[in-house]
């Protein structure tokens, strides 16, 4: 019997792979395929974090019935017009359990009507003349794959006598099997402190090793940084309560009957050498893109310490045409940047590569909204969305709104990546644009070199017209593109409420600036 070709085939069920089937679902495409190797949905939430913890926010309660707005209060729900696929509605917890999560995927994936195949793990990939033979227990061929499996194996640094330590994966969680013990934890990231926080009442002391700085989340902005919610130990350590935060690079472990032996180098002492005691070590260091499954046909070339799979603005593999990524994956693309490591980046990650798709293969335009080319009315359309869009919201500096402009026809297009824009554009048959106004919202370019909390620093000024383009916290830029260039840009004040609406201070300012880009368009 022939083997089907499909359109795409998506590797992996878990949040990413599901938003895009839901995606396909809803457009009526029927020529898809998810393979799942575990036996439910978001599997990968059934064991992770491993002390069950979400640290995406989910805020019921915002005031707001604009189911848009209220997305950017919520980090766990995927995209979908049906109200009760809102992960608000399954848990009032702000940092929710991360069993509501697998019960939450399973309901979307039933509710959405998303066609996968579970119990189906991939074990190769190939590509034979132009189409790609993937193998789950049978044989499955299709043009296009989409693979959205996460980072699935741990990212182990090469440090001699690492394999020794205890891996995040597999290590104990119950603290009372560290009683009376001495810890390292390797890693500085929130499975480190996660992990040293559900320890602090049972061991004798635990140090933390790593040869990066500590980030916080709230100076970066980057949510992959140290959340506050995990950060009980930093109390612990500045407070001389035993515990420690090691800054430099552990040399060796070795181990003997009574434990282990660390070689470390400190950063703050000129790279002096110590060995200390531990009764445990853990390697928290963090996970990485599985790629083993790929034969030599087909292997995406890697980046970033080969940790993640190389990719186009099209969240296409550098080297192999037709293979995509999607999910936490993509972030490659703006990594400790912006928000596509994460589910309330992603799922619009997910969603414009889903009109990315349609528009390669499906001759399909980027879905638009005509506007009078005036001032006025390109504006309007401007001020609206940054007041409700979420998807700007979290996916800063990444995701773009694009407005061109033709003459007397304006278009307006939602959510499109800004990268993808500068390489590609959005041109049509019927619409051959000369200009364009690009939309984001973006933090300063160095809102993570000040302490927001140290009130002797200056700041900009919020609402002050002529300094906005100074402004560290997030605010709408409005830049005008001309031929593939920039040619001017107009920064929006920051707002404490988030709203870009006042008049002399947002309004009008914006009016002018797009005035005067038009009148040099005509002129």
């Amino acid at each position: 019997m022939a083997v089907v070709t499909l359109d795409y085939l998506i590797i992996g069920a878990g949040p990413a792979g599901l938003q895009l089937a839901a995606l396909l679902e809803a457009d009526g495409r029927r020529d898809y395929l998810v393979l799942e190797g575990a036996d439910i949905p978001g599997a990968f939430f059934a064991r992770y974090p491993r002390h069950r913890q979400l640290i995406s926010i989910n805020k019921p309660h915002t005031g707001s019935d604009d189911p848009e707005e209220n997305l950017r209060l919520d980090w766990n729900s995927l995209l979908s017009d049906d109200p009760t696929l809102r992960f608000t509605t399954y848990t009032e917890r702000y940092f929710p359990d991360a069993d509501v999560m697998v019960r939450y995927l399973a309901d979307f994936a039933a509710k959405t009507g998303a066609k996968v195949r579970y119990g189906s793990r991939v074990t190769s990939v190939s590509r034979v003349d132009g189409v790609f033979e993937v193998q789950a227990g049978e044989t499955f061929r299709a043009r296009r794959v989409v693979v959205a499996t996460g980072v699935s194996r741990p990212y182990l640094p090469d440090v001699p006598g690492l394999e020794l330590a205890e891996q995040y994966a597999d290590m104990p969680v119950d603290p009372r099997d560290y009683l009376d013990q001495k810890v390292l934890i390797i890693g500085k990231g929130n499975s480190a402190f996660e992990t040293a926080d559900s320890l602090m009442e049972t061991t004798t002391l635990i140090h933390l090793a790593g040869p990066s700085s500590v980030r916080m989340a709230w100076r970066t902005h980057y949510v992959g940084h140290l959340r506050a919610v995990n950060n009980n130990f930093l109390d612990t350590y500045q407070l001389k309560s035993a515990n420690a935060i090691l800054d430099g690079t552990v040399r060796q472990i070795t181990r003997d009957d009574d434990g282990y032996t660390v070689t470390f180098a400190f950063s703050r002492a000129d790279e002096v050498t110590k060995e200390l005691r531990y009764d445990r070590v853990l390697a928290c260091t963090g996970f990485a893109f599985d790629a083993s499954i790929f034969d030599d046909s087909c292997r995406p070339e890697l980046a970033i310490r080969d940790r993640f799979p190389a990719q186009t603005a099209a969240w296409e593999s550098v080297n192999i045409p037709g293979l995509y990524f999607a999910g936490t994956i993509s972030q490659e693309r703006d990594f400790k940047r912006s928000t596509n490591g994460f589910i309330h980046g992603f799922r619009y990650a997910v969603r414009a590569l889903h009109k990315i798709l349609e528009r390669r293969y499906g001759d399909t335009p980027w879905p638009a909204e005509k506007l009078d080319a005036t001032g006025a009315s390109i504006t309007d359309a401007i001020i609206t969305r940054v007041n409700r869009t979420s998807a700007l919201w979290q996916q800063f500096g990444v995701l773009g709104d694009v407005v061109t402009v033709a003459d007397a026809d304006a278009r307006y297009h939602e959510e499109v990546p800004v990268e993808y824009f500068a390489q590609t554009g959005l041109r049509t048959a019927d619409h051959d644009y000369s200009d364009a106004f690009v939309v984001t919202l973006e933090y300063g370019p160095e809102h993570d070199q000040v302490d927001p909390f140290d009130i002797t620093v200056s700041r900009v000024a919020q609402n002050v017209v002529g300094q906005a383009h100074d402004a560290a916290y997030l605010h709408p830029v409005v830049r005008h593109h001309r031929a593939g260039q920039v040619v001017a840009t107009h920064h929006l004040a920051e707002n404490l409420e988030n709203r870009w609406d006042r008049p002399e201070v947002h309004v009008t300012p914006l009016a002018a600036f797009v005035d005067r880009c038009l009148r040099s368009v005509r002129d």
